[in-house]
């Protein structure tokens, strides 16, 4: 195990390095210059070159990448190009609004999805499995954006239980202001990630429920929840523990969408200024960033995997599969 995870860190790592050049590359193939965003309408050529020559965007591509990739080395992200702070205090500041809105939608996503899909298996024969089922269907297609623009009117404008949108000037120094700013866009998150959730849930527990092993346990008389829950929850465990990796690593790319919604200071908004101005250190920095974690969460739900199931671990100990 010990030497699985080695290799697949290693792969991590790998990937990560491609990534930067991709990244890299795409970003120079964007229309627009970065200097424009530091002179004034109707500036000189010499103004212009000036202002290149001032942030590096003058010098060749190979050089750029590889300074780049120094400061990476070092930790360091580089510096804007239009306020001339360094990228990573900023990248931090705003990972301290994005990761708690992820990381407790996911939560609630999964508290969510996890009963509601089993039910929808157990009792796929009765109204409410169905309903369970339907609903689910309805959520995935419901925009995000739209749902969180529907709750503000619903709870923030009309009932006014939450703040519309924002968050407190000083952070997470006012705590319960803060935790208040964020319970629509984390219900927002949720209920549309939980509606994909139940969706896989309830595919794996009717793998489970159509098991030789489980009917065998109940034939030996095992009540169904302990049946389930000896022999059955881990290998529907399984196949969710890789979906629930892809969903964590997707809510964390995709919210920018809901901090735009909810106007949050988070990585999107940083992202999205850093793109308007075609300021390449942010942009480099905030997609480097959320690169590194998505890899991060597939290495950890990979790992997962091999220590919840023995059969996979059997494999990599080159047993049978």
């Amino acid at each position: 195990m010990a030497r699985y995870a080695l290799r697949r860190f290693a792969f991590l790592l790998v990937s990560l390095a491609l990534a930067s050049v991709v990244l890299f590359v795409l970003l120079r193939m964007l229309p627009g210059d970065p200097a424009n965003a530091l002179t004034a309408v109707g500036a000189t050529d010499e103004q212009i070159a000036a202002a290149r020559a001032s942030i590096g965007s003058d010098r060749p591509l190979l050089e750029q990448f590889v300074h780049w990739i120094g400061q990476l080395v070092r930790g360091d992200l580089g510096t804007s190009f239009v306020s001339s702070l360094p990228v990573g205090p900023e990248v931090t500041t705003r990972l301290r609004v994005t990761l708690p809105l992820t990381l407790a939608a996911f939560v609630l996503a999964v508290l969510i999805a996890v009963p509601a899909g089993f039910l929808a298996a157990h009792k796929r024969r009765t109204w409410y499995g169905a309903l369970l089922n339907g609903v689910s269907q309805l959520g995935i297609a419901i925009p995000v954006f739209w749902l969180g623009m529907i709750l503000v009117v619903v709870l923030a404008v009309n009932a006014r239980w939450f703040p519309a949108g924002g968050f407190p000037p000083d952070g997470w120094a006012q705590p319960g202001e803060a935790v208040r700013s964020l319970v629509l866009p984390v219900i927002t998150i949720a209920l549309v990630m939980s509606a994909s959730l139940i969706r896989y849930v309830r595919s794996a527990a009717l793998d489970v429920l159509g098991s030789d092993h489980l009917r065998t346990a109940r034939a030996l008389g095992s009540s169904f929840g302990g049946a389930m829950w000896r022999h059955g929850l881990r290998n529907a465990s399984v196949p969710v523990i890789s979906i629930l990796g892809i969903e964590l690593a997707s809510t964390l790319l995709g919210a920018v969408v809901v901090e735009s919604v909810f106007a949050l200071p988070g990585l999107g908004s940083l992202l999205t200024t850093g793109i308007t101005q075609h300021d390449y250190p942010v942009i480099q920095g905030v997609l480097f960033v959320s690169t590194l974690a998505v890899l991060l969460i597939g290495f950890a739900a990979d790992l997962v995997q091999r220590i919840v199931d023995p059969r996979l671990r059997a494999g990599l100990s080159g047993g049978p599969r």
